[in-house]
């Protein structure tokens, strides 16, 4: 690389650390995520009833919570996203596992969501 190219690149890194470094922990929180959204993940959900797990999604980018319909800042009391039904439950999406929309209450569906460490 050039060295006017590197040291351009070098501020910049630096100018975004010292930005980043200076905000709340809320704010990191939140371009992370904006990374993350951007990136994408390879989340799974798991949706249980007591201790047995019932039904499977893979390949998440993420969950979101529902806000308000009435132009309001208040959340929805669900979650909701797209991924992949794992019917047989082999923590792959299989391709005749079809892609699909599901929603789940905050408040009575006991779930686990976290990132895939088989990474299909």
């Amino acid at each position: 690389m050039k060295r006017s190219t590197t040291l351009s690149l070098l501020l910049m890194t630096s100018a975004i650390f010292f930005i980043v470094s200076g905000c709340t922990q809320e704010t990191q929180n939140k371009i992370g995520r904006a990374i993350q959204n951007w990136t994408g993940t390879d989340g799974v959900l798991e949706i249980y009833a007591g201790e047995k797990l019932v039904k499977r999604f893979v390949k998440i980018d993420k969950i979101s919570t529902a806000a308000s319909s009435d132009g309001g800042n208040m959340a929805r009391p669900y979650r909701f996203g797209y991924g992949v039904l794992d019917e047989n439950m082999n923590m792959k999406a299989d391709p005749d596992e079809k892609r699909v929309y599901f929603e789940f209450s905050d408040f009575s569906t006991p779930y686990v969501f976290f990132e895939n460490p088989m990474k299909n």
